[in-house]
């Protein structure tokens, strides 16, 4: 379902279940309380990073897994009431697993490290001081496809090629005969000396497994189950709706199985999947796993277009509607919202920090049930762009440090309209927009009811600001914000954000310019403002 479709019948909704003005749209959407065997809180802020980009600890221009152990105190230093580091609770890295790629979405090896990014000693390290410091740590898995590299493709083309078809690897990979007509809408590459074709939607070098096998989902299942034993927390699973191209009831049965197989060995082992399509394919996903919305992100995104001054009515009234949906299929499934990741275009580009857009982006999915992800560098207002030349190597550029760091673009990059501003800079800014998510993050941390309490859209007639409420326990929170670049009103009086009594914690584009008052049940909100009221 795009975007302007969800808005629409949000709409249609209101109209039809509202008798009144500044009266909740729908019953409570109620998230349950998803903890890990530790009783930890699984609803946490994640961080993406694309190792190869983020921090080079050796000097050779890659990032690399020491690199990210350098840099733990800027994500989070383990003092929760520092206000000095980033503050994120997980982070998910891009894959780390040998490859012949500068992404490595094309794995040679899941057993080995990638020797560019370093050991898996230097993996059990960083997992280790994550977790001292109350962090997850996810992996990106693509199993769908492998190098061309990769044993299991050598081993499966010379059996071909010898003929062997009791060969175990004869038929781990989909194939037909050299002269068979591919099939329409799919991708094959040429392998004469096997004298067969092999389908290789993503890229000719990115052959694909073929999961009827049963040998085939056991080998992939021993991957992950690998890096559990290693003490990862989970896992963001590439393409998940590629397993069985275009058949989105198979992938279904054949993620709940290998979820399943997982959560026997780590119950409360974390998943999130890209099934990057319309809500009415990836609410389906929800069932077994949860899933990233992709109707929230990129340019025309719901997140970008509140943030460029729209209804936030309908933002709210979007969420409760998501959210309903969701724990219809699955009880235990969170909301995982995003702005960009590492196959879009970076959201500096199209919400400019210097009009307070960014800073509002940020507020509305950051202040938002369930488990944001934030992709590295956009709390700097890093940019990049595919362009002209048509190359994601120009989405996943160095991240801009400031200090010294020897990282590099990555090979193939050509965006050149970089910010001018590090981390550096920024830090010692005192309204930048790498504070101001400091100040994002921690206020949803020190309001447990915003990540996991039950959600009541408000809607509020004459005004394009709006928000909602979280309440967890006997503890309710509201959430408002104000997009626009003039002062709004809001009654509260006659709903049932009444009860709220005063202003908590005031988020500002511009503090100069924004704020926020209570009095006799009228919020006003300032400018670009966001306020969290108790």
């Amino acid at each position: 379902m795009k975007t302007a479709a969800i808005w629409i019948l949000c709409l249609m909704l209101f109209l039809a279940g509202t008798a009144g003005a500044e009266t909740p749209a729908k019953t409570p959407s109620e998230t349950p309380l998803k903890t890990d065997q530790e009783g930890r809180d699984m609803h946490r802020v994640f961080y993406e990073i694309f190792v190869g980009s983020f921090s080079d600890s050796n000097g050779d221009g890659i990032g690399d897994l020491r690199g990210i152990i350098n840099r733990l105190d800027y994500l989070n230093d383990g003092n929760p009431a520092s206000e000095k580091s980033l503050g994120v609770e997980g982070i998910w890295l891009t894959p780390v697993f040998a490859s012949p790629s500068y992404h490595k979405y094309d794995a040679a090896d899941y057993d080995m490290i990638d020797p560019a990014f370093g050991t898996t000693d230097d993996l059990k390290e960083l997992i280790r001081l994550c977790h001292e410091r109350d962090m997850l740590v996810i992996l990106d898995l693509a199993l769908n496809h492998t190098s061309k590299q990769h044993p299991w493709y050598q081993g499966f083309l010379n059996a071909h090629a010898s003929g062997d078809s009791e060969n175990p690897q004869y038929n781990w990979y989909l194939w037909i005969d050299q002269d068979e007509k591919t099939p329409a809408g799919r991708l094959f590459i040429q392998e004469d000396e096997a004298g067969l074709q092999v389908e290789a939607n993503f890229s000719e070098n990115m052959p694909e497994l073929d999961f009827d096998q049963e040998a085939v989902r056991q080998a992939t299942l021993d991957v992950a189950k690998t890096y559990l034993a290693l003490g990862v927390d989970g896992f963001r699973f590439d393409a998940a709706k590629y397993i069985y191209l275009g058949d989105h009831d198979k992938n279904i049965a054949f993620w709940s199985w290998y979820i399943g197989e997982l959560k026997k060995i780590k119950p409360d082992v974390y998943t999130v999947a890209e099934v990057w399509d319309g809500e009415g394919v990836a609410n389906r996903y929800e069932a077994c796993m949860n899933c990233f919305r992709f109707s929230t992100s990129q340019a025309e995104g719901a997140i970008a277009n509140a943030a460029r001054g729209g209804n936030v009515n309908r933002w709210a009234l979007s969420m409760q509607t998501y959210l309903d949906t969701i724990h219809e299929a699955n009880p235990d499934a969170m909301s995982i919202l995003f702005l960009s990741n590492h196959d879009m275009d970076r959201a500096a580009g199209y919400l400019p920090v210097s009009g307070g857009k960014a800073q509002m982006a940020a507020n509305l999915y950051l202040l938002a049930p369930g488990s944001p992800f934030i992709y590295y560098g956009e709390e700097i207002g890093m940019k990049g762009s595919r362009g002209s030349e048509n190359t994601d190597a120009s989405r996943r550029l160095a991240m801009l440090w400031g200090d010294g760091d020897t990282v590099q673009d990555p090979a193939g990059s050509t965006y050149e309209n970089q910010s001018p501003y590090t981390v550096q800079d920024l830090d010692g800014m005192q309204d930048s927009i790498l504070n101001h998510y400091r100040k994002v993050i921690r206020a949803r941390r020190e309001h447990p009811e915003i990540a996991r309490g039950s959600f009541t859209a408000l809607q509020f007639d004459g005004t394009k600001a709006g928000g909602y409420l979280c309440t967890l326990e006997d503890s309710t929170v509201g959430i408002f914000h104000n997009t626009t670049n003039k002062p709004q009103e809001l009654n509260l009086n006659g709903t049932e954000a009444a009860g709220l009594s005063q202003v908590d914690t005031v988020l500002a584009a511009n503090p100069e310019k924004g704020g926020a008052g209570l009095e006799d049940g009228i919020l006003t909100l300032g400018p670009q403002t966001s306020a969290i009221l108790k």
